[in-house]
Order: structure tokens, then sequence, then C-alpha cells
């Protein structure tokens, strides 16, 4: 693992697989949240943005022709 970025609190290492691992100043590996938002932080990755369904506009044409 090659290390990207250093810091007090989190080390950032890249993996072989191109993915990023964040350990804490006790070398433990960091996950979910918390991990998406040191990467975002850093600039390393971009948050992942839920899809808004398009309101359902045939299902009200249909109820509305009968």
């Amino acid at each position: 693992m090659e290390v990207v970025k250093k810091s007090g609190e989190y080390t950032i290492v890249k993996k072989r697989s191109g993915r990023f691992a964040v350990k804490d100043a006790n070398g433990k590996f960091v996950n979910k949240e918390e991990k998406v938002k040191i990467l975002t932080d850093a600039g390393l990755i971009t948050a992942p943005v839920a899809k808004v369904e398009a309101p359902a506009v045939e299902e009200e044409t249909e109820t509305a022709a009968e």
C-alpha cells in the first residue's frame, strides 16, 4: 500500500486495487460514513449522490382518462 496523505489523526493509503483505506492514529481502519467524509475532505473522491425519482406522470394520466 502506498501512503497518499498523512496527518496527525489519519493516514490515507492507496491499495493496489486503486481503492483508498483510512487508518486512525491507533492503526485501526476507519469505515463507512467517517471514511467517506475523510476522503471527500481530502479531495480524493466525490461523494455519491442519491438519485431523485421523477414523479410518476403516466399513472396520473391513466387514472384521469378513466
